[in-house]
C-alpha cells in the first residue's frame, strides 16, 4: 500500500523527485487551496508537505485522520500548529540548513548594492539618463562590518566579507573568545558594534529580546554614515526609528529584504533614495528551494521506513515508562531554565545540572532537554525544541554537565541548574511539593519558596532596617502591586535577597529607580 502525500505549496519538482519517483509514495501536487478546500481532502493523506503559503491549523490537523507527518520545506514552522500536531501524534519536520548559503549570498548582494548605489543607478539608466556624479559609492575594503547574530548565516557572511578585506565585529550571546579567534572575528558587544561599524547586518531570530533590537537608542550610538542590512526577520529593526535616522543623515543607507508586516503597504522606507528593498528573497534561489525540498523528501522516506528523522521539531520518542516517571518534572524543568536564563546578562557559557534524591536514580535525558530548552529559548526563540536543543547547544559552543546526588536537602527529588557566563555565576533549585506543584526552593545560596509562574522581582541588597519599606513605597508609587514577599540573608547586616511576586511587568525604568536606592546591589525582573 502506497503512502499518500499532499504537497500544497509550489515547490521545486526536481527537489521532490525522491518521492515522486519512489514507488512507495503517491504524491498529489495541489496548490493554492483555501482552508475549506483542504478540509475536504486532508483526511486522505498520510503525509503533508508545505512551504510558507499553507496554514496548517489545528482545525485541519483534527480533520486529517490519517496524517502522520507534516514537513515544512524551509526553516520556520510558524505556519504549522506544532502543539496541535503533537497532541494528534503527528510529527513535524523542517529543513533548517537548506537556505543558509542563499540567505548569506543575498546579504552580500545587498551589502554591495548598498555601498555602490546600484539599484538607483540602474533605474536612471533605464530612464535614459547618464548621471555618474549622483552615484558615488564607498569601498568595502578597510571598512568594519558588524554582524549581530553569529549563527550559521552570520558565520558564512563573515567568511565572504573577509575576502573584501573587511574587519568583522561579531555579537552573539553564545560566541566565545576562543571561537571568535578561530573564525577570525572580533568578539564584540552590541554597543561596540554600534559605535564602530561602517556596515551592520543582522542575523538573529525574532524573539522577545530581539524585537526592535536596533532602535532609536541604538541609532544614537552609531557613527554618522553607517549603513544597515536586514535579510533576517522583520521586526529586529525598529523601522520608524530607521526612517528617522535616515532623514537625519545618521544612517547613509539601508538594504531591507524583510519587514515587520509583509507585504508592506504605504511604507515610508519604500521609495527613499537611500533604501534598497527586496520582497523577502533570502531563500529564493533554485538551489535553496531544491535543497529544502530534498531534505524534506529524505525525512519522509526515513519516517515511512521506520528510521529516525533528523529534523523533527516536536516531541522525541522516549519510552512511555520513562515519560510517565518524569512527566511531573517536565514543566518544572522548563521553568527553571527560563528563570536561570533571565538571572544572567548575555548568554551562558557553561550549564551545570544536578539531579538529587529519587531523580538521581532515573534516566533524566528528557528533563535535561527541557532544562536546556528553557535556557536557550530566551536567545533562540521558537526554533528550539526537544529534538534539536542539544544540536544548538553544540553549535553555539556551550558546555553542559550532568551530576547526580543521593542528597536532596530534605526533598524527594530536587533539580539544581547553574549557569556561568564570564564572571557571573547563578544557580536555581526546584522541586515538586504536594498540594503546591512546581516550586523554586533555592536561589543561589538563599532558601526560598516561589511559584514557577507570573512575575518575580529579585532584589539583591544589604540587610539593613527600613529597606523593604522603601522598596514597597517606591513600587506603590509606580502602581506595581506586590502579591507576596520573601527575604533571605547570610547574616544579620550582611548580603540578602528579597523576592517579590508582582502583578505586572516591571520595565527597565522602574528597575533602575529601585537600583538607585541606597544599599540595593542589583534588581532582576523575571517574566514567567
Amino acid at each position: 500500500m502506497k503512502h499518500k502525500i499532499l504537497v500544497s505549496d509550489p515547490m521545486s519538482e526536481s527537489g521532490l523527485e525522491l518521492i515522486l519517483k519512489n514507488d512507495a509514495f503517491e504524491v498529489d501536487l495541489l496548490t493554492d487551496l483555501k482552508e475549506e478546500e483542504l478540509l475536504e481532502i486532508v483526511h486522505q493523506y498520510d503525509g503533508w508537505i508545505v512551504r510558507s503559503g499553507t496554514q496548517v491549523t489545528a482545525r485541519l490537523i483534527q480533520s486529517a485522520s490519517h496524517l502522520k507527518i507534516v514537513g515544512r520545506s524551509g526553516v520556520g514552522v510558524d505556519n504549522i500548529d506544532v502543539e496541535a500536531a503533537t497532541k494528534a501524534g503527528v510529527i513535524v519536520v523542517n529543513a533548517p540548513d537548506g537556505n543558509t548559503i542563499s540567505a548569506c549570498e543575498h546579504t552580500l548582494a545587498m551589502l554591495m548594492a548598498l555601498s555602490r548605489k546600484i539599484p538607483a543607478a540602474v533605474q536612471t539608466m533605464n530612464e535614459g539618463k547618464w548621471n555618474r556624479s549622483a552615484f558615488k559609492g564607498v569601498e568595502l575594503s578597510g571598512k568594519i562590518l558588524g554582524i549581530v547574530g553569529f549563527g550559521r548565516i552570520g558565520v558564512e557572511v563573515s567568511k565572504r566579507a573577509k575576502a573584501f578585506n573587511m574587519t568583522i565585529m561579531a555579537y552573539d550571546p553564545f560566541l566565545t573568545e576562543e571561537r571568535a579567534e578561530k573564525l577570525g572575528v572580533q568578539l564584540s558587544t552590541l554597543e561596540d558594534i554600534y559605535e564602530a561599524a561602517d556596515f551592520i547586518t543582522v542575523h538573529t531570530p525574532l524573539i522577545k529580546e530581539t524585537h526592535h533590537l536596533i532602535n532609536e537608542k541604538a541609532f544614537s550610538l552609531m557613527k554618522p554614515g553607517v549603513r544597515i542590512i536586514n535579510c533576517a526577520r522583520g521586526g529586529i529593526i525598529d523601522e520608524t526609528a530607521l526612517y528617522k535616522a535616515i532623514l537625519s543623515k545618521k544612517v547613509a543607507g539601508a538594504a531591507l529584504d524583510v519587514f515587520e508586516s509583509e507585504p508592506p503597504t504605504d511604507h515610508p522606507l519604500i521609495g527613499l533614495d537611500e533604501v534598497i528593498t527586496t520582497p523577502h528573497l533570502g531563500a529564493s534561489t533554485v538551489e535553496a528551494q531544491e535543497k529544502v525540498a530534498v531534505t524534506i523528501c529524505e525525512e519522509f522516506i526515513r519516517f515511512f521506513q521506520d528510521e529516525p528523522v533528523h529534523h523533527a521539531v516536536n516531541l522525541p520518542n522516549f519510552s512511555s515508562q520513562t515519560r510517565k516517571a518524569l512527566e511531573p518534572f517536565m514543566e518544572l524543568s522548563v521553568k527553571l531554565g527560563q528563570v536561570a536564563a533571565q538571572l544572567i546578562e548575555g548568554g551562558p557559557k557553561t550549564i551545570d545540572i544536578t539531579y538529587s534524591g529519587e531523580l538521581a536514580e532515573l534516566s533524566t535525558d528528557l528533563l535535561t532537554r527541557y532544562l536546556l530548552m528553557g535556557v536557550l529559548k530566551r536567545y533562540l526563540g521558537s526554533q528550539i525544541n526537544l529534538i534539536n536543543v542539544k544540536h544548538f547547544v553544540k553549535e553555539n559552543g556551550l558546555e553542559y554537565n550532568v551530576k547526580r546526588s543521593p542528597h536532596a536537602e530534605g526533598f524527594t527529588g530536587l533539580i539544581t541548574l547553574s549557569l556561568k557566563a564570564g564572571t557571573q555565576s547563578r544557580s536555581i533549585s526546584g522541586t515538586l511539593l504536594n498540594g503546591y506543584g512546581s516550586r523554586i526552593v533555592k536561589l543561589d545560596r538563599y532558601s526560598v519558596d516561589l511559584p514557577t509562574e507570573g512575575h518575580l522581582l529579585i532584589i539583591q541588597h544589604h540587610d539593613l532596617p527600613g529597606l523593604i519599606g522603601q522598596v514597597g513605597t517606591l513600587l506603590g508609587k509606580q502602581s506595581i502591586n506586590i502579591g507576596s514577599m520573601q527575604v533571605g540573608r547570610t547574616s544579620v547586616g550582611g548580603e540578602a535577597i528579597m523576592v517579590l511576586t508582582v502583578d505586572r511587568h516591571v520595565d527597565a525604568l522602574h528597575q533602575a529607580a529601585l537600583e538607585r536606592l541606597e544599599h540595593i546591589k542589583q534588581v532582576t525582573f523575571v517574566d514567567l
